[in-house]
């Protein structure tokens, strides 16, 4: 990695730490946490209590990647938001705290929040 990239990944580091300081998730609001890669979009509830992944979803499942070929990232993006909320409604969360994880709230991490949105996950 150029240095570059190495500040630029540290920067995000910094910036997620900041929001982790005033966020957390509980069992009755669990924290809806996602990470960005260059290919892949990843979504996450968690239980920061119990120190628990409750669901996930991500571009890699075998349901998003049939239901995604041929899209944008933004629109695959998308997708993960709307299973994840499914998936997290089906084991009883219906509300969540959203973790952008230091990215920008732009493109793929705000396609994941409107796609959850739509499902019918509140934040």
């Amino acid at each position: 990695m150029t240095k570059q990239l190495i500040k630029k990944r540290q920067a995000r580091l910094r910036r997620h730490r900041r929001i982790r300081a005033r966020l957390s998730g509980t069992p009755q609001r669990p924290r809806l946490n996602i990470f960005r890669s260059t290919t892949n979009i990843y979504a996450q509830v968690i239980d920061d209590i119990d120190g628990k992944t409750l669901v996930s979803a991500s571009t890699l499942d075998k349901e998003v990647v049939q239901q995604a070929t041929g899209k944008t990232k933004v629109e695959a993006s998308k997708l993960v938001g709307q299973i994840v909320a499914q998936r997290a409604q089906a084991a009883g969360i219906n509300e969540v705290v959203f973790d952008r994880g230091g990215y920008k709230y732009h493109g793929r991490v705000a396609a994941v929040a409107e796609g959850a949105r739509e499902a019918g996950l509140k934040f």
